[in-house]
């Protein structure tokens, strides 16, 4: 009874902590609601999520628009997608293994491990029950969108997604491509979250070519390169 008590105290914190945050995010930030975008995007995620046995309506999603090449999970399954992101990858592959990666961290419950390790538990509590949201919403929001996990963490999450995107029948090896190329080009602002443990990116990119080495890969893309391409502009153009 006493750890079903801890769990439910748990997830309403979390629930709090994730909608507060989102919250921030929504006043600060414009928000994609265009819904020919949304449903691409989600072509593109519902392939993982059924190979993989994961709720895809548990999964908020967001498209925020900025430029930044960037995404990041929030408490509470918020899934946030930077604009600049889908127009960077050259491949879809690319984005879905970025999105396999975030989706990661959240069923593997490592936002709510980033935040109490780096802010603290009683500090978490504190700001879900208290007055003073915004500013600790921003906080958070910093936090989760421009630092990165543990190196252990980050491994994982990007060793699930490889297996999530194999699953799935999607080719991994663009995911290490979009790494690397990130990894190499020195113009990018290093205060985002999927830049901010480079040069690792590099070495991370490795790592993957390595678990799919001699592995069958079986690559059949989610949506055709002309709906891929149509997808790009139409963001490109919000």
């Amino acid at each position: 009874m006493k750890f079903f008590k801890v769990k439910e105290r748990t997830e309403n914190l979390e629930q709090k902590l994730g909608d507060m945050i989102w919250n921030q995010v929504e006043d600060s930030e414009d928000i994609i609601t265009n819904d020919s975008i949304l449903k691409s995007l989600d072509k593109l995620i519902k392939p993982i999520c059924d190979a993989n046995d994961i709720d895809r309506d548990s999964l908020k999603v967001h498209i925020v628009l900025k430029d930044e090449i960037n995404a990041f999970a929030l408490p509470n399954n918020h899934l946030v997608v930077y604009s600049g992101l889908i127009k960077d990858c050259k491949r879809q592959e690319a984005l879905q293994g970025v999105l396999g990666h975030e989706i990661a961290h959240i069923e593997n419950k490592h936002v709510m491990k980033k935040l109490s390790k780096e802010i603290g538990y009683s500090v978490l509590l504190t700001a879900a029950g208290g007055t003073k949201g915004g500013q600790m919403a921003r906080e958070l929001l910093k936090t989760l969108s421009s630092s990165a996990y543990d190196r252990s963490l980050e491994k994982e999450a990007d060793i699930t997604s490889v297996k999530y995107l194999l699953k799935a029948d999607i080719d991994p090896k663009p995911m290490a491509d979009f790494m690397y190329q990130m990894a190499q080009d020195t113009t990018m602002d290093k205060s985002m979250y999927w830049i901010a443990d480079h040069p690792e990116s590099e070495e991370r990119a490795k790592y993957i070519l390595d678990y799919i080495k001699g592995k069958k890969l079986i690559s059949i893309p989610t949506i055709s390169e002309n709906d891929w391409k149509a997808f790009q502009e139409q963001v490109g153009k919000e």
